[in-house]
């Protein structure tokens, strides 16, 4: 049965077609014969009880430079949707709280991709934490002697911010490095949040694994190899996808996390694994669709489109 589906995102306009989940969503939606609508963030409503946007009828086709193509807007109560999808990127800041405050409110009786409630209670960097026994040694604190015992315990460190994103502010931090101090500073006066600091894995140079989990069952992975002058292995930040298969670790990862993620909403998934340690657990707008379909993986967004039209068809039986 063909379904109303409204897409909160990014300008579409800006979005690399190439590398982007939510238009390999939207493709395989249209494909099946679902009516696409388009918002940003900024255009959502709440009076009284009611949520708005001013929505416009969304098109799309898999051609750079020409991948959209958008009819009139108009305003429209989002509850008149069988789905949305709720695609922004970060930052995860009171904008995007507030944005889920907001879809919560058309639940249950339209579907909202991810669970909103749950991916404000599950931000990436806290939401993993809820397994220490899949990681590796962490510290969330922005306290610096917190901090001072952990490096002079485990000599090699990884800082970042808790709510950052995309590979922004990751810095390594060895036992000898005079840096410490300076980037500390730094640190304080950039982010008001804790951080997270972990154990060094040597084992990021062989490539940071990215695992998609589909209503908490393994989907597809792809490995992000850093470039060769970078620590960071994020595609936006010069890694390259390499095809990948799961090891006997990574599969009892997905087994272990997968009913947290069901029993909390969380369809979309996407975890971060290096050396046989989870480091995250992605929530807010994952990505990796294309990238394993490009390396001959699975089709993802097929899976999530599934489970979604599953979910609806049971909500109408």
């Amino acid at each position: 049965m063909p379904l109303k589906v409204a897409v909160q995102m990014d300008p579409i306009e800006r979005i690399n077609i190439r590398g982007d989940s939510t238009f390999a969503l939207l493709l395989e939606a249209q494909a099946r014969g679902h009516a696409l609508a388009y918002y940003t963030p900024d255009r959502l409503a709440l009076r009284g009880n009611d949520v708005f946007a001013t929505v416009r009828p969304l098109k799309v086709q898999d051609l750079e430079g020409g991948h959209f193509a958008l009819g009139e807007g108009a305003r429209v109560e989002l509850k008149s949707f069988d789905v949305v999808l709720m695609r922004q990127d970060p930052p995860f800041d009171l904008a995007y709280i507030t944005a889920t405050h907001l879809l919560e409110r058309l639940q249950p009786a339209t579907l909202v991709v991810n669970d909103p409630g749950h991916v404000r209670n599950a931000p990436e960097k806290v939401f993993v934490t809820l397994f220490p026994e899949l990681m590796p040694p962490t510290l969330v604190t922005r306290d610096r002697a917190e901090i001072k015992a952990f490096r002079a315990e485990h000599s090699d460190i990884v800082m970042k911010p808790l709510y950052g994103h995309g590979g922004g502010a990751v810095f390594r931090v060895t036992a000898d490095d005079l840096n410490f101090g300076s980037l500390y500073d730094m640190f304080a006066v950039t982010f008001r949040e804790p951080w997270v600091v972990q154990k060094w894995i040597p084992g990021v140079k062989r490539g940071d694994k990215r695992i998609i989990l589909v209503d908490g069952e393994f989907a597809g992975a792809v490995n992000r190899v850093p470039a060769a002058d970078d620590l960071r292995s994020n595609m936006v930040r010069g890694g390259a996808a390499t095809a990948t298969e799961l090891t006997d670790r990574e599969r009892e990862i997905c087994t272990t996390i997968g009913p947290a993620l069901r029993e909390r909403g969380l369809i979309f998934v996407g975890i971060d694994v290096i050396d046989d340690y989870l480091t995250e657990i992605n929530v807010t707008s994952p990505t990796g669709i294309r990238a394993v379909a490009k390396l001959g993986g699975p089709d993802v967004a097929a899976k999530i489109w599934d489970v979604i039209e599953s979910k609806r068809a049971s909500k109408k039986a």
